[in-house]
């Protein structure tokens, strides 16, 4: 078989990306209306493929989206379609990304459509995975979201908007705080498309699993991580002051498992627990390597 040097699915077709077309009646081109899931591969390991198939069915559920296959139909799917792909030259790696959406309907209109039939795409792209022991430049940036952030939604402007103004800056990636929120000012939630954590005092602060933060794989991975290295964890909110006063800043994700910060808004951060900071950085890279060798 003829590898493919990358891979676009939409309901049972596939071709390269760049041959795919998705009709305009598809309720995400209307209103995104949908919700996704990505993940790494490696040696045609789909990494953490459960957590990653267990939240996309509970963000499907939580909008009253339908999945047509069972989970293991779907994992079944997304295996198949990872072996297809050529990786020698990204070390036999991928990004893999998969979305839902409610289906068509013409003419347009906000109401669910009746009976329709929910709508999968999915796309395969060799990637190699960033690197873990990088340090970044961030900004702030406040969060101007909607208040269902857990779940993965396609409707991701606010993000777009947010990844636009780092770049700018001339940073990686910003950390995005709501002026006011469980009686915390400037409480910081999460990054344009990252968890956000930080190091104080030997422990690992993390924002809770409320609506404003998404239940992030790489977040689960981190705070697993942490345990086994005997870190303690603290799940809670905390402000942007507290954050630029940590140890160190951690922002995670399933394609960037660990962004160091060095300065938020042009401001010197982190750089003091550069030993623990990098036990934990070695452990996520550990798990990986393991959880993706056949």
């Amino acid at each position: 078989m003829k590898l493919m040097k990358n891979l676009g699915y939409y309901n049972g077709k596939y071709d390269l990306i760049e041959n795919m077309e998705v009709p305009m009646s598809d309720r995400v081109c209307w209103f995104g209306d949908g919700v996704y899931d990505a993940t790494a591969t490696r040696n045609g390991v789909i990494y953490c493929l459960d957590d990653h198939i267990d939240r996309f069915y509970n963000s499907a559920s939580m909008v009253e989206i339908e999945i047509p296959y069972t989970k293991d139909e779907l994992k079944n799917l997304l295996n198949e379609l990872v072996s297809k792909v050529d990786t020698s030259e990204t070390n036999g790696e991928t990004f893999l990304y998969w979305q839902i959406t409610r289906g068509a309907n013409i003419p347009r209109n906000h109401i669910f459509p009746e009976n329709a039939k929910a709508n999968l795409w999915v796309t395969v792209t060799p990637r190699k995975l960033a690197d873990i022991y990088r340090r970044d430049k961030l900004i702030s940036y406040e969060d101007i979201r909607f208040y269902m952030c857990n779940i993965k939604t396609l409707c991701l402007l606010p993000n777009v908007l947010a990844s636009e103004a780092a770049k700018r800056a001339g940073a990686a990636e910003c950390v995005m705080y709501r002026k006011e929120a469980d009686g915390i000012k400037n409480r910081v939630t999460e990054g344009a498309h990252t968890n956000v954590h930080c190091l104080k005092d030997n422990k690992l602060y993390t924002a809770p699993l409320d609506n404003l933060v998404l239940p992030g794989i790489a977040r689960k991975n981190l705070i697993k991580v942490c345990h086994q290295l005997g870190v303690d964890v603290i799940e809670e909110p905390f402000s942007l002051e507290f954050l630029m006063n940590a140890d160190e800043i951690m922002l995670s994700s399933s394609s960037n498992f660990c962004i160091v910060a060095t300065h938020i808004d042009n401001v010197a951060v982190g750089g003091k627990a550069p030993k623990l900071l990098r036990k934990i950085q070695d452990a996520l890279v550990e798990d990986y390597l393991r959880e993706t060798t056949k």
